[in-house]
């Protein structure tokens, strides 16, 4: 199935945290936390200004991003949960 997400809105991907910590402790289950990192799976062409011009957004596909913890709105697409949010929920991207 493919999505395309509207305007300035972006389909993310979140990627899971280590299950150790440095110390090697292994975290159960009920103490792990959603993470707040994710990669881009697609995003939309961007929004509109006030004269019906198209504004880019800055994340690009395969862009890994930091977002705030409520941020954006869970889906599954063929079982798999995925975020649709908005550019503006994206704190930003983690360059190498």
């Amino acid at each position: 199935m493919k999505i395309r997400p509207l305007n300035d809105r972006v389909l993310v991907l979140r990627i899971e945290e280590e299950e150790k910590t440095a110390g090697g402790i292994i975290i159960p289950d009920t103490a792990k936390e959603k993470p707040q990192e994710g990669r881009v799976v697609a995003v939309g062409p961007g929004k509109l200004d006030e004269n019906g011009k198209r504004i880019p957004l800055d994340v690009k596909k395969n862009d890994r991003i930091l977002f705030g913890k409520y941020a954006g709105n869970e889906i599954k697409i063929e079982g798999v949960e995925h975020l649709i949010m908005r550019e503006d929920d994206i704190l930003g991207v983690i360059e190498k």
